[in-house]
């Protein structure tokens, strides 16, 4: 059985004090959310408070980007050793908005993935499509041509071993829309058909993530689902009590 997997992604909010405070709060909620995995991912710069406030808590801190260099001449970017460094186990690659906004190609994405398992952290590989692409029927082809480079990575094996995936409507995010938890099903078992056609037994064992304006009502019709092993969570990862009404979702 797959361990259920909650991750809060912060984005562009907080400062040292509130993002000090909310992750010790959600430290103290989630000790009796047994049988799920807690991340939070924080902005890269608030990475060093958080980090102190969740040590010796059940609770893993991530990074919202990685670059897809070692090191080098790349002003502005974060490497995946250090982050790993800084206190991370976990980071987020291929989020809509890194895609929308800052350019990352779906190979860009792999690069980052390969990167990032390669320094010792878990990659959750985020794909999805926008509200356009699934008025004409295209969340499929969407969905494969941004595994399409995964896939075809040469240890790809060995990096779904590690690796985790987000599934996160473009449309649902930050909208107040909500994908159904059939909806989210439905990709949900195509991406781990998609995955099954490379491995079959990672297939099973892969977590898949839901990521979509995921919220305390809604949480657990989600996680009900047999495909769905967590959420990618956004707004609602802001405000403790609302992230750990969602953890102890999963966890049930």
């Amino acid at each position: 059985m797959r361990r259920r997997l909650v991750v809060g992604n912060w984005k562009m909010h907080g400062n040292r004090a509130s993002a000090t405070a909310l992750a010790s709060n959600v430290a103290a909620g989630t000790k009796s959310c047994s049988g799920v995995d807690v991340g939070v991912c924080p902005p890269a710069i608030l990475m060093a408070p958080v980090v102190a406030a969740l040590a010796g808590s059940r609770v893993a801190c991530g990074g919202q980007d990685v670059s897809e260099h070692e090191s080098g001449a790349y002003t502005g970017e974060t490497a995946a050793g250090m982050l790993v460094d800084a206190g991370c186990t976990l980071v987020i690659v291929g989020h809509s908005e890194r895609r929308q906004f800052f350019g990352d190609t779906n190979d860009r994405v792999a690069a980052k993935l390969v990167r990032a398992a390669a320094a010792g952290l878990t990659p959750i590989l985020c794909v999805g499509e926008t509200l356009t692409e699934r008025r004409k029927a295209e969340t499929s082809g969407v969905i494969a041509a941004q595994l399409a480079p995964v896939l075809a990575l040469p240890n790809i094996r060995e990096l779904l071993a590690r690796m985790v995936i987000a599934y996160e409507p473009v449309w649902a995010i930050g909208t107040g829309e909500t994908a159904t938890p059939e909806q989210a099903q439905e990709v949900h078992a195509f991406i781990r058909g998609a995955i099954a056609a490379c491995d079959a037994t990672a297939a099973g064992a892969l977590r898949i993530l839901y990521g979509g304006s995921v919220k305390p009502d809604n949480a657990a019709a989600l996680f009900a689902k047999p495909d769905v092993d967590g959420g990618l969570v956004g707004g609602a990862a802001l405000k403790a009590a609302d992230f750990t009404q969602i953890c102890a979702a999963a966890a049930r």
